[in-house]
């Protein structure tokens, strides 16, 4: 039986310190943090660290508390376009890129994350 990418990073540490490094970045971004509506960036960074180790094969938190993840729908209500997504994935390429995994790992979550972010958009520019 195959290990889940949760199992092999290191289950929920990793994608708490993965996300934690993610909004190191977003925190002061000029173009990112206005869409974040709360000053306490915690609540957020508690969702995404729950979601993406679901979404890796780990517990099933994220659905219990919030129930199916419908990201289209959670994200609507925020401009995102091409300058969003970009700036999202240069924070996640980095938070992946120090994360310390293998080269096959870093690949695998950024294949999802580049397709993430550009389903996420709902603005043409």
């Amino acid at each position: 039986m195959e290990m889940s990418l949760y199992d092999r990073a290191g289950g929920l540490p990793f994608f708490s310190d993965l996300v934690h490094r993610f909004y190191d970045g977003v925190r002061d971004d000029a173009v990112l943090r206005p869409l974040y509506p709360d000053e306490d960036l915690e609540p957020a960074a508690r969702r995404l660290t729950l979601f993406l180790a679901q979404y890796w094969g780990g517990p099933g938190t994220y659905s219990e508390e919030r129930g199916h993840p419908r990201l289209r729908m959670r994200h609507e209500p925020f401009p995102i376009g091409a300058a969003e997504r970009d700036r999202w994935m240069t924070h996640m390429r980095a938070a992946v890129e120090a994360s310390g995994t293998d080269a096959a790992m870093q690949a695998e979550m950024l294949d999802y994350f580049t397709m993430a972010a550009e389903a996420m958009r709902n603005q043409a520019r």
